[in-house]
């Protein structure tokens, strides 16, 4: 092993090195313990910091949740609404929802849709049928359902469907409840065959042919007996139920009454009547309310009556009779209206910040971002224009004033620069009826921060959420208040409760793709009934490309197939997330789903260019110049697109020298030999802008 074999390593040339130099890199031995017990001890404290900081995270999750249980399934919630959804014809949905009543209830009775107090289940419950084959009620009664119990037979898989449980108007159900946010889903089969095995098969048959369509937490339940539903009831009781996120962020009523009163003072109009359970959040009658499909209003006042169906009748001191008067809450009195006007009028001019240059025009529809104080250093003198935020004339309350009061006086441009005169040209008029933040996402922010004021019960007149309240939805038109109650037979009509700047008009812009089911081309401009969250209106989009690296973008005749596009509006705002559901008539009369998506953003300035190409001819050659006809039919116009670049369908490029005779005629000269049956190109960029409808909300 040894001899001349052996590895032998050269040494290290340390001998030549100072003795200072070698006790540089050298650390004492008590040093070393000093330092290796302090890093010790830095390591217990940052490992006791982080223990205390995921216990602290983790307390908060388990309180959150805990909140969550007791407001979703305590005696003071307001009651789960479960739909039965049927995705093929050959489901019997009234027979399965008499059967859970009576379940429910423990009793028989006619009443199919109604809320049910179940002592034995200590749950509270309404059960609303989705009718096959109307899309539109399936749509309202899914936007407000806490569960979805998609109902397949299987006797439709001995009827020979193509596609197992499903038919072609149950995909579409899916794929419109998929655009809106499904909250928690559950599925129920019937007709089930008597054998175990078959039994098994067919649940088998159910997930696999169901389970790619739907979320991965949807159960399977087998619902033909009572044991069978006592088991799935049994179950839904202590489920964690799950919302979309947009619903979160606004209160809202589902109707179980709708009346209305007529009122002698004012002819044609009335006070509309919702009765109902308040969710989500706390509802303050100083907040606007936008009824489905009927518009924006505001409320009179709001009776919190007693409960119609108390999950514990000994705990009837919790509820609120409608005979007490502090159980009302009123709107403002006109000498608390004339209050609120004084101290505005004493309120200090506030000031803002504006680039330099900015017009009056510009300036007068840009609103401010918060009702709060601003910061005294945030405009320097001499940088911008001070505005007084009351003598703003474009910031209203209302969306739905006349249009001799809201369209830009043209007559005050006489004191006017001649720039603030173009630019108040350059823009249509409806530019004169919308409104602008100063920063959009800081204004949410605050609107947000100011709704849960209400929920912590900082504001007065406003009531909890899960009280059974009517409320009073004041200066209704009698013919739209009959609509409504023709269509509560339906489904429930919901009124929503609109967050702060959310009932003023805007530029909207929706990331939208056109729907697999909806075959007819989708041209812009024309009326499109748009359904974001529980708000309906009638729009009139233009659609254009989706370009995220530049602020340019052009604009789409058409919404193409299979690809992602930005559908603009003029509309109420609305602050994202908010799903996104565009209905056309298709057939003259009945509503289909021509495209989905979601809200994109909130601002005017978007700029949408709009390409027309002008052609002109050569009518006389000489290798690289050349006199071009028929594009123009005068000298002006010529001088006047002089700077434009030219092309030709060869890829030749040019310029305009000069104008030739006064027919139109130029001269003009390219980078090339530019032939004979050549053509001559120039694009022009026009900005586009929506269309502002003629009707806003559907049901007017």
């Amino acid at each position: 092993m040894g001899g001349s074999r052996v590895q032998v390593n050269k040494a290290h040339k340390s001998r030549f090195a100072s003795k200072s130099s070698r006790q540089a890199h050298r650390i004492p031995v008590i040093d070393n313990s000093k330092i290796a017990k302090s890093n010790k001890n830095a390591m217990k404290g940052a490992r006791a910091i982080r223990i205390q900081r995921t216990k602290m995270l983790r307390d908060q999750k388990r309180a959150t949740l805990l909140k969550d249980k007791r407001a979703l399934s305590g005696p003071s919630s307001s009651p789960r609404i479960i739909v039965l959804c049927g995705l093929s014809s050959a489901v019997n949905l009234d027979m399965l929802a008499k059967e859970l009543f009576m379940l429910l209830s423990g009793e028989e009775s006619g009443a199919i849709s109604a809320t049910v107090a179940s002592q034995t289940y200590k749950l509270r419950t309404t059960v609303l049928i989705a009718p096959y084959g109307d899309l539109v009620s399936c749509m309202e009664m899914a936007k407000v359902a806490d569960l979805i119990a998609f109902v397949v037979s299987a006797n439709s898989l001995n009827d020979g469907c193509e596609t197992g449980f499903i038919d072609s108007f149950g995909i579409q159900c899916l794929s419109v409840f998929r655009a809106i946010g499904l909250p928690s889903t559950t599925v129920l089969i019937r007709d089930l065959p008597v054998g175990m095995r078959e039994k098994q098969t067919v649940k088998k048959n159910a997930i696999s042919c169901l389970g790619s369509e739907l979320p991965e937490d949807c159960r399977f339940y087998p619902a033909d007996t009572k044991e069978e539903l006592h088991k799935f009831m049994w179950l839904f009781k202590d489920q964690h139920l799950s919302a979309p996120h947009w619903r979160s962020h606004r209160p809202y009523l589902v109707s179980q009454e709708v009346g209305l009163e007529l009122d002698n003072n004012k002819p044609g109009k009335c006070t509309l009547l919702l009765s109902g359970y308040v969710r989500a959040h706390n509802l303050s009658v100083n907040q606007l309310v936008h009824v489905s499909g009927a518009g924006d209003f505001q409320l009179e006042k709001i009776d919190v009556l007693k409960d119609p169906m108390p999950l514990n009748e000994r705990k009837g001191f919790n509820s609120m009779d409608s005979d007490n008067p502090n159980c009302i809450q009123t709107w403002p009195t006109e000498a608390d209206m004339e209050e609120a006007n004084a101290n505005n009028k004493k309120r200090k001019l506030q000031r803002k910040k504006l680039p330099p240059g900015t017009s009056d025009y510009q300036a007068a529809w840009i609103v401010e971002d918060s009702d709060d104080d601003v910061a005294d250093g945030s405009v320097e003198e001499g940088d911008g224009m001070v505005l007084d935020g009351h003598n703003n004339n474009f910031t209203r309350e209302e969306s739905n004033q006349s249009e001799s009061e809201s369209v830009y006086n043209m007559e005050n441009f006489d004191e006017e620069t001649e720039a603030d005169t173009d630019m108040a040209e350059s823009l249509p008029q409806e530019y004169g009826r919308i409104f602008n933040f100063d920063n959009f996402s800081k204004t949410q922010n605050h609107v947000l921060a100011k709704a849960l004021k209400i929920d912590q019960g900082d504001v007065d007149s406003s009531v909890q959420a899960g009280s059974y309240v009517r409320l009073h939805v004041k200066d209704v038109a009698v013919d739209l208040a009959s609509k409504i109650c023709n269509l509560s037979q339906k489904f429930p009509m919901v009124a929503c409760g609109l967050l702060q700047h959310e009932s003023k008009m805007s530029v909207l812009h929706f990331s939208i793709r056109k729907h697999d089911s909806y075959d007819v081309p989708l041209k812009s401009k024309e009326n499109f009934t748009f359904h974001v969250g529980f708000r309906q209106f009638v729009a009139r989009p233009v659609f254009s490309s989706d370009n995220i690296n530049s602020d340019k973008h052009k604009m789409e005749r058409f919404l193409l197939p299979g690809s992602f596009s930005i559908a603009s509006i003029y509309a109420p705002i609305s602050f994202p997330p908010m799903p996104l559901v565009v209905l056309k008539n298709k057939h003259g009369d009945v509503p289909a789903v021509a495209a989905v998506g979601s809200l994109r953003s909130v601002d005017p300035y978007r700029i949408i260019l709009k390409k027309i190409i002008l052609t002109g001819y050569p009518l006389r050659v000489s290798k690289k110049k050349a006199t071009v006809r028929y594009m123009f039919h005068n000298p002006e116009d010529v001088r006047w697109f002089k700077p434009v670049e030219l092309y030709t369908k060869c890829g030749r490029r040019g310029l305009i020298k000069d104008s030739v005779g006064t027919h139109g005629a130029m001269k003009c000269v390219f980078n090339g030999v530019i032939q004979q049956h050549d053509t001559v190109c120039m694009s022009l960029y026009k900005r586009a802008y929506p269309k502002w409808p003629d009707q806003l909300f559907p049901l007017q």
